[in-house]
């Protein structure tokens, strides 16, 4: 389909949304009725259990919201599932290991995990979006890629340490290290505006769980879905997909394929040849108050948001969380590193490993400084959102290079977002 053609199409869904929605059905009935022949079981019971027990959970949520725990706690996995033709995203379904209540979570959060890497001398801390609705169940899901060794990197470079473990290792039956649900890029629940949520690759995870928690609660938004991904191999939840633009009838799905190979199925698996731009979005946002989340690779969210700013979509109105094998993750709303006040340099010291070095202006994080001079640091997100590098400040004081999501507690601070305003004693 032609941008032109979409703008036609799209104009059409905004003037009245049920023709619109006739139309898609009927340019694509034969193809999706062949699709439909070969769903799975899971997919079906996966949308049945999003759209059940969704209003007597959202009574005990306040309770359960209270569960949160600090630190580890071991949770078991129940399942795990292939969500795409190649086989390299894959869903884990975890329940906690000692079998009490879990706390809910905000459509769009995430877990942070710690994991035993073989050959690695410590647990390698990483984070993984929620993908599935805040439902009544007592089980999380995450959603994870294989990440292999970037296309032009040297011969050698090793693959993605946590991904790669989730693959390999994590069966049914394994227990696993995880802290509790966390992060800012999260639906806003109780709002009526039209929501656009846009994903590109396995940015789909926190997006996911935002359309299941709207599916879920029987919400009578508008609700626009764009994904972004290169073909039917890499195209994850394919046919719950599918299953929801037949059935859920405020839902348009829109996906682009930028390179369809010769079995991909035009107008079945995919509306669009190319990457996704805020063109093929204007007829939907031009003039209208409406919410974006945006989740996928760095290039596709800038480019995004600066087509977004381009046709005047207020910046207000944009959440995004992008991702990257080989940059620290970015979550909640933009906001620009601040300039460092420090023109000076400090003296830190690392009171557990014995060490005092020296900070000097124009450095990095305290956290880039504990790592360069060898010191053992837990760390996840390098964004100061998730909490796991938190370590006890005994002496001086920081500022941080952006404001940090999870305000540390009295006593402490978040090394990797922080900078010295003095001379400091870290416990680390």
């Amino acid at each position: 389909m032609e941008l032109t053609e979409l703008t036609q199409l799209v104009g059409i869904m905004v003037a009245g949304a049920a023709s619109m929605r006739a139309a898609i059905s009927v340019a694509s009935f034969a193809g999706r009725k062949y699709q439909f022949a070969r769903q799975e079981k899971q997919y079906i019971a996966q949308f049945r259990h999003v759209t059940a027990g969704v209003f007597e959970d959202r009574q005990l949520q306040p309770q359960k919201t209270e569960l949160l725990w600090q630190g580890k706690r071991k949770f078991r996995v129940v399942n795990r599932v292939y969500e795409n033709l190649n086989q390299d995203i894959c869903s884990f379904y975890l329940e906690p290991y000692d079998g009490r209540s879990i706390p809910s979570f905000r459509p769009g959060q995430f877990l942070t995990f710690s994991v035993p890497v073989p050959g690695e001398a410590e647990p390698v801390t990483r984070c993984y979006s929620l993908s599935d609705s805040p439902a009544a169940r007592n089980c999380y899901r995450i959603t994870v890629k294989r990440i292999a060794p970037p296309a032009n990197a040297p011969e050698g470079t090793p693959p993605g340490k946590s991904s790669n473990y989730f693959h390999d290792h994590v069966q049914i039956g394994s227990v696993i290290d995880v802290y509790a649900p966390s992060g800012s890029f999260c639906l806003e629940e109780n709002s009526d505006r039209p929501v656009v949520l846009i994903a590109g690759g396995v940015g789909i995870t926190p997006i996911i769980s935002m359309l299941n928690w709207l599916i879920a609660t029987r919400s009578n938004r508008e609700i626009w879905l764009f994904y972004g991904v290169r073909n039917r191999g890499e195209h994850a939840m394919y046919d719950y997909l599918q299953q929801v633009a037949a059935q859920v009838r405020n839902v348009r799905i829109i996906v682009a394929y930028n390179q369809p190979t010769n079995s991909c199925l035009h107008n079945v698996d995919y509306h669009l040849r190319g990457n996704l731009t805020e063109e093929h979005m204007r007829p939907i946002l031009e003039g209208r108050d409406c919410e974006i989340y945006l989740c996928g690779p760095t290039p596709m969210m800038n480019a995004l948001t600066r087509g977004f700013e381009s046709i005047g979509v207020p910046a207000d109105n944009v959440r995004f969380e992008t991702f990257g094998p080989a940059s620290p993750t970015t979550r909640g709303t933009p906001e620009k590193p601040r300039e460092p006040k420090a023109e000076q340099a400090f003296q830190i010291e690392f009171a557990r490993s014995g060490k005092k070095v020296e900070w000097l202006p124009g450095g990095g994080s305290l956290l880039d400084l504990a790592l360069e001079n060898g010191i053992k640091a837990r760390c996840a997100c390098r964004q100061g959102m998730c909490g796991t590098c938190s370590v006890a400040l005994t002496h001086g004081s920081v500022e941080y290079e952006r404001t940090p999501e999870k305000t540390p507690a009295a006593g402490k601070c978040l090394p990797c977002v922080a900078r010295p305003q003095s001379d400091l004693v870290l416990d680390m």
